[in-house]
């Protein structure tokens, strides 16, 4: 009777380790996770309360483009200040990356909710139909015009 009483107690001993070091992964795996989750909703959280758009006409090519220097006109529309500097914005003209040559805030210093501010970058542009896509912390807009 003891050999049955003594191997059951080692299984038992057995079985609680086991299990103390699967529960011991699974708070370390949950832990990370928690962490992960935290630093991507700090992201989105920045992402949702960033938002721009481009308030330029394109029914009036000439304001946007003229001598080789495109001219934009962005407005914050979200609910934070952002920095008004050229490594604020992406640019794509016509597919290509551009980096603004000035950025300015129309009125001001600092681009917060409701400023507008003037974006300039120097590039040649044919004539015909362009697109161009700006994007701010994560927010993305496109303007597409007419050049003749």
């Amino acid at each position: 009777m003891a050999s049955v009483s003594s191997s059951t107690l080692i299984i038992f001993i057995a079985s609680i380790l086991v299990a103390a070091s699967v529960a011991g992964t699974m708070t370390n795996g949950v832990q990370q996770l928690s962490g992960a989750l935290a630093d991507r909703s700090v992201d989105v959280s920045h992402e949702i309360r960033t938002d721009v758009e481009i308030i330029s006409d394109p029914g009036s090519p000439s304001s946007i483009y003229a001598n080789g220097t495109i001219t934009l006109l962005v407005k914050n529309t979200g609910s934070q200040t952002l920095a008004a500097s050229p490594k604020t914005f992406d640019v794509l003209v016509d597919g290509q990356y551009e980096v603004p040559s000035n950025v300015t805030v129309i009125d001001g210093g600092q681009w917060h909710k409701g400023d507008v501010t003037r974006v300039t970058l120097q590039r040649d542009l044919p004539d015909g139909d362009h697109r161009i896509v700006v994007t701010v912390g994560g927010d993305e807009e496109v303007l597409e015009f007419h050049i003749s």
